[in-house]
């Protein structure tokens, strides 16, 4: 290793310090760059003959694994050269190496800040435009490391080890969706909020400091970029919500004393977080500035926008700032145009709409331009917003009355001094011509304002016709892209300027082709490409700025259709009306099956739910059924086996007088208490005979609800009629739970009776009672026969219990009734979904012959040159049906209308 150090070593002698030092010429430059490329490419030379055995490299990686620092660190110095040199090849070999990314990523740990700072640059390196390596260091605990090592250095007030390791992070972020998910799960984003804690004093930033939280800001902003998934965008910026991290860049907006370009970034950064997130919207529309009054930071940051003293970076960060904001924020286009409306306007204070007003019509050109286009994306999209500023007043003078927002920017176009003061410029013209073709854009309303001023349509036939200079050219463009929309969004509500008198005019002044051939210079023009490549509006200088993003869509969307319409004749137009009117009749009629198809569906899903709840019903009651038979059984042999004890103790009770002596023991009181005993049973078998009269009713209420349940199951009504039925079945269940329980009670207290009689009974006589006791005799033969009587009467309680279990079998066999009539319920409901189904295959045979009358019908349409249209449904927006994915959300409400829905799975599909 030590050769190696001293043989490149000796080279970069003999190359470069060759030369003498003399004076500076003008070849001296020359020579430098010469000298240095011929040294870089000595060092590919000799790295492609490094890289000739891969097992180098691998070797290399081997001695990376020793701790001693004079092999390890050259180790890492001549692997990060090779890098440099070849990437590719160093990477693929080290990407098959087995652990060969575990040991780079070792050098991290190594307490030896020397050997990790070079290690992160040579992660750097390693990691460059390789999607592969990138998750495998990712996967290698990489961000907690990187992380961990900024909150060691300092964070942002940090040296240049933490500009490496955010340089680090970036490369393995940047452009790679399964990095940016792993480090969303990890909670890594709620570790970069203490970056951005800036204190009130934020004077004497250093270099690094500001080269730190720029890297920061990129960091923040490769997560949320608008190049990557909407659905990993939008967890990012719920995430940085959540954590404060948004609130955190705000206060650096609203702070004093921050340096320009790291205020630029941190707009350009909240922009981004807040685009298309309507929670992060609201908050940046509740955020106010620190001043007095406290004013919204919306305004604030408008001031600076069309303020021409202010930097042309900050200004585009700025208004890329607002169109983030209204970025689908119907809500946000809502307050915007509402500060420009009447009733709104408060005089004493400052509202985004007058500054608006005031950028729109100012004597700077890019104020009018950025102006223009911010007051474009309030209307973006929305219809409502469009009418709404129709309603907008402006005083242009004292003495005169007020005109309108629309014909104030029109009159600016077409009056001739006011062309020559304010518009002569390219880019204010372009800017309100963008403004007018968003606004009147499918808006008929609008359209119909624009053509009743008299002066509009004059203007616009004889800029399109005049032959003008290069950057004129982009003028006219526009100018035939706002006489078409008013053709193609035309109602024909005003008679002097119908589609086809607009298309005569065209014919007449113009000329089909030229007008179609200025329509096509916009898209030609290299700045509308550039546009047309990401949303942020970066230029290299005022004068480019000529392009917004979302008008480059709008262009490409009615550049055909324009085209076309102008092309189009009178019985063309009216066979796509017939058309259109087929169309929508047949669309009506699909939408009825389809409403149709979507109720049945709903019912059959319903009567599924019903029959598996009753199957599952059924069994619970069969096998409940089968262990009360067996409950049964069991106390019928009990029963038996008490009726025989109970035999024979009548029948020792009244055999002999010479027994009676035996129960000489028996005290009066415990006879007294064996009568209350037996008193307490009498009482007990009446409330048992009247619960079982209760639950005779019951089972003839039960048995009549079944009846009617029967019947009224054809007529659609079994569902909640059996829910009822399987409700009271479930309270008789639990009722004769109750009753067996009674049962079990009663019998173990006649047992406890039996005992004690028969233990008084076999009480043993003393032998040496007198006679004086033969006069008792006969008190116990009474008492004997009282016991007899009492054991008649038990007999018949026996008999009474025997009949109470005979009501239980009864019952028993009306439940297993009530079961078989379910079973029938739920075979009936079985064959009604198998019926549903064969009417729904005719429907969907039906749907498919309408579907194949509108494929015809479109099919005509496109003979006769028209262009159709598909549909999007709610469920496919924003793609198309044949572009829909498993991973798409359900559809909530059906808005738009695709060809035809089927039922497969327990789903809706296209």
């Amino acid at each position: 290793m030590s050769r190696i150090r001293t043989w490149s070593f000796s080279c970069q002698v003999t190359w470069s310090g060759g030369q003498t030092p003399g004076p500076i010429h003008e070849g001296q430059s020359e020579l430098d760059e010469n000298a240095q490329k011929q040294e870089e490419d000595l060092g590919v030379l000799f790295t492609d003959k490094f890289l000739g055995d891969s097992e180098n490299v691998t070797l290399l990686l081997t001695l990376l694994e020793e701790f001693d620092f004079h092999v390890r660190w050259p180790g890492v110095k001549l692997l990060t050269a090779l890098l440099k040199n070849q990437c590719n090849q160093v990477q693929g070999v080290i990407l098959v190496s087995p652990m060969g990314v575990s040991r780079l990523m070792d050098l991290l740990a190594d307490s030896r800040e020397v050997i990790r700072n070079d290690g992160l640059l040579l992660l750097q390196q390693l990691t460059k435009g390789n999607a592969a390596i990138q998750k495998i260091v990712a996967f290698e605990n990489a961000f907690e490391r990187l992380l961990d090592i900024i909150t060691e250095e300092g964070s942002s007030d940090g040296g240049i080890v933490v500009e490496d390791c955010l340089l680090l992070l970036v490369n393995l972020l940047k452009n790679n969706s399964s990095n940016q998910n792993f480090f969303k799960e990890g909670s890594y984003i709620q570790r970069m909020k203490p970056w951005f804690e800036v204190g009130d004093d934020n004077s004497g930033w250093s270099a690094q400091k500001v080269t730190n939280l720029h890297l920061m800001l990129q960091l923040v902003r490769v997560m949320v970029s608008p190049v990557n998934s909407p659905g990993a965008t939008s967890s990012c910026q719920k995430s940085m919500y959540q954590c404060g991290l948004l609130q955190q860049l705000c206060t650096i907006l609203m702070a004093t004393g921050v340096p320009a370009d790291i205020l630029t970034e941190t707009i350009n950064t909240v922009s981004e977080v807040i685009r298309g997130s309507q929670i992060n919207q609201d908050y940046f529309a509740s955020v106010n500035a620190p001043s007095n009054p406290p004013r919204p930071a919306i305004v604030v940051l408008l001031m600076s926008m069309v303020n021409e003293r202010q930097p042309f970076v900050l200004r585009c960060a700025v208004l890329y700032c607002f169109q983030c904001f209204l970025y689908k924020n119907q809500k946000g286009q809502g307050e915007i145009v509402a500060t420009l409306l009447p009733s709104t306007i408060d005089a004493n204070s400052i509202s985004a709409g007058q500054l608006l007003c005031g950028g729109l019509f100012s004597a700077d050109s890019l104020s009018n331009w950025c102006a223009a286009v911010a007051l474009a994306h309030a209307l973006q999209d929305n219809l409502t917003q469009k009418e709404q500023l129709l309603r907008v007043q402006l005083a242009t003078s004292l003495g005169k009355p007020p005109v309108s927002l629309l014909q104030q920017c029109t009159n600016i176009l077409s009056q001739g001094d006011k062309i020559n003061r304010r518009g002569s410029k390219v880019q204010t013209r372009v800017g309100l011509l963008m403004l007018l073709c968003t606004w009147i854009s499918n808006c008929p309303i609008a359209v119909t304002h624009f053509l009743h001023n008299q002066e509009n349509v004059p203007f616009l036939t004889g800029q399109i016709s005049e032959n003008l200079g290069e950057d004129e050219r982009l003028v006219q463009g526009l100018c035939a892209l706002l006489l078409g929309i008013c053709i193609y969004y035309n109602d024909n509500s005003l008679e002097n300027y119908t589609k086809e008198k607009l298309k005569q005019l065209i014919e007449k002044r113009i000329g089909k082709e030229n007008f179609v051939e200025k329509l096509g210079f916009v898209t030609k023009h290299e700045l509308y490409s550039r546009a047309a490549q990401k949303p942020q509006p970066v230029f290299p200088s005022p004068e480019q700025m000529l392009f917004d993003h979302e008008f480059t869509k709008l262009v490409k969307e009615l550049e055909g259709v324009i085209t076309k319409a102008v092309h189009k004749t009178s019985e063309e137009e009216k066979k796509e009306e017939e058309v259109k009117k087929t169309l929508e009749q047949h669309d009506s009629i699909v939408i009825q099956y389809k409403d149709l198809i979507r109720d049945q569906d709903t019912q059959i899903q319903e009567l599924r739910e019903q029959v598996s709840t009753l199957s599952l019903n059924s069994e619970q009651m069969q096998n409940q059924i089968t262990q009360q038979q067996s409950q049964i059984q069991q106390h019928k042999d009990q029963y038996n086996i008490l009726k025989l004890k109970l035999g024979k103790d009548s029948q020792g009770l009244s055999s002999s007088h010479g027994e009676g002596a035996h129960v000489n023991g028996l005290h009066s009181e415990e006879l007294s208490q064996l009568r209350e005993e037996v008193e307490e049973l009498r009482r007990q078998h009446t409330l048992q005979h009247t619960q079982l009269s209760d639950k005779d009713s019951l089972i003839n209420t039960l048995r009549c609800g079944a009846a009617a349940a029967a019947q009224t199951a054809e007529g659609g009504t079994g569902g909640s009629d059996n829910t009822e039925l399987l409700g009271e079945v479930e309270s008789l269940r639990s009722r004769v739970q109750a009753q067996c329980a009674e049962i079990s009670q009663l019998q173990t207290e006649r047992l406890e009776l039996i005992r004690r009689a028969e233990a008084v009974s076999s009480a043993p006589a003393s032998s040496s009672e007198s006679s004086a006791d033969t006069v008792t005799v006969s008190e116990l033969e009474s008492r004997l026969a009282a016991q007899t009587t009492e054991a008649e009467r038990l007999k018949e309680e026996c008999r009474g219990l025997r009949e109470g279990h005979a009501g239980l079998e009864q019952q028993l066999a009306s439940a297993q009734s009530t079961v078989a009539i379910e079973q029938t319920e739920k075979t009936k409901l079985q064959q009604e979904v198998q019926e549903s189904k064969k009417e729904q295959d005719d429907l969907l045979m039906l749907l498919a012959d309408q579907d194949q009358k509108i494929l015809n019908l479109k099919q005509r349409l496109r003979d006769l040159g028209e262009t159709v249209r598909e549909t999007i449904c709610s469920y496919c927006r924003p793609r198309p049906c044949s572009q829909t994915t498993e991973e798409d959300p359900p559809p909530q409400k059906f808005k738009g209308l695709c060809y035809y829905y089927c039922f497969s799975g327990g789903r809706w599909s296209c």
